[in-house]
């Protein structure tokens, strides 16, 4: 995500919208930088507006400060740029300075180079970089940074109810946007780890590709499974597939005489008129 301070080229950003909270991040890359440091103490330099939960912002530059008490600092502001806005807007933010200049490598969760952050999940451990975590999911962000911070009294942050191999794909997705290698028979299982643990830090990319990966793994066997998990975890698009599934007479008949239906019943009971509806549909 990148916006050139002057000219405004290059210009992205990203935003996600959950749950009625927004969060995103923005990168800017100030060109020639050397030949503004001559701009006097209190003149700034602006970004491209970028888009975060509906509202224009900017982030304001002051290569020598914003007043002569911070000359010999950099100053940055982020600015609420919209005109129209009628009610009271509250934001968290941070900024953080990437050192091209000594070619260093985006932070590695391999490396555990400039970790400040340690996860305890299944009885392991597992170093990060709060930073890389708080712009990829507004949980995370509230948990390290905000309202919703937690740590023991040694600073590690307890992930209870999650095996160590789902966190750690899960931190393998925030870093590299990717999944890791895992056995055909454990994808499906794999794929409802992580969708729960993607739902509970609002990471909706990650939902999604779950969602689609499930789709796949739909059949008699899995589908009340699966359909109760989309139903637990609002993946309308997971529950459409099931129930396209089941709306076959054929596919409806087979799970109907094993324990899927009952099992539905006694951990989803809002799903059952829907099922009920549907049975309804094939009675002579």
């Amino acid at each position: 995500m990148a916006s050139t301070a002057g000219g405004c080229k290059h210009s992205r950003s990203a935003s996600a919208i959950v749950a009625g909270a927004a969060s995103g991040y923005h990168l800017l890359k100030i060109d020639g930088y050397s030949r503004i440091k001559g701009l006097p103490t209190g003149e700034a330099l602006k970004s491209c507006a970028f888009t975060v939960g509906g509202y224009r912002w900017r982030i304001h530059c002051y290569p020598n400060g914003s007043k002569s008490d911070y000359s010999d600092f950099i100053s940055l502001f982020l600015h609420l740029d919209d005109g129209q806005v009628t009610k009271q807007v509250k934001a968290q933010y941070l900024f953080r300075f990437l050192d091209e200049l000594d070619d260093k490598p985006p932070p590695s969760l391999t490396s555990e180079q400039g970790a400040d952050v340690v996860f305890e999940a299944g009885g392991e451990t597992f170093a990060a970089h709060r930073c890389v975590l708080a712009a990829r999911s507004p949980v995370f962000s509230a948990e390290l940074f905000g309202s919703m911070k937690e740590s023991d009294a040694a600073g590690v942050v307890r992930i209870d109810d999650m095996e160590a191999q789902v966190f750690k794909a899960l931190l393998r997705f925030v870093y590299t946007d990717s999944l890791p290698e895992t056995e055909e028979e454990e994808q499906d299982t794999m794929a409802q780890h992580l969708l729960v643990a993607a739902d509970r830090y609002a990471m909706e990319r990650l939902k999604l590709i779950c969602e689609d990966m499930l789709c796949k793994y739909i059949d008699v066997g899995t589908v009340t499974t699966i359909l109760t998990l989309a139903e637990q975890h609002h993946c309308e698009g997971l529950k459409k597939a099931c129930f396209d599934f089941l709306s076959s007479a054929v596919n409806l008949k087979a799970v109907a005489s094993g324990d899927g239906i009952e099992d539905l019943s006694k951990s989803c009971p809002s799903l059952m008129k829907e099922l009920i509806a549907m049975l309804g549909n094939f009675v002579p």
